[in-house]
């Protein structure tokens, strides 16, 4: 997983797939490189092809973390199909989305 800093941001990369398989490493290694002077965490699903409920959790989990914090957590460049998933769902009403 990369994750990089940008400002009071962390920005991480999404996997291919956000599923069953890898939600709880991700959901884990994400909430660990999150550092006391991070306000946001972005993930970056540019190159995300599908997302699952178990995804779903690892994102409701971030966003928890960062709310409990007073941070708030943005989904970059969702492909249509990921963006159909978090709309149908109803999570672009919790978690900002930033398309292109």
């Amino acid at each position: 997983m990369k994750f990089e800093t940008i400002g009071d941001s962390l920005r991480a990369g999404c996997p291919a797939e956000l599923t069953a398989p890898n939600a709880a490493a991700f959901r884990d290694e994400t909430r660990a490189a999150v550092a006391p002077h991070h306000q946001h965490v972005e993930i970056d699903m540019s190159q995300t092809r599908f997302l699952d409920s178990s995804g779903l959790g690892a994102l409701i989990s971030i966003h928890k973390l960062m709310c409990g914090r007073g941070g708030s957590v943005r989904i970059l460049k969702p492909t249509p199909t990921v963006l159909q998933i978090l709309e149908l769902t109803r999570m672009h009403r919790i978690i900002e989305i930033r398309p292109a």
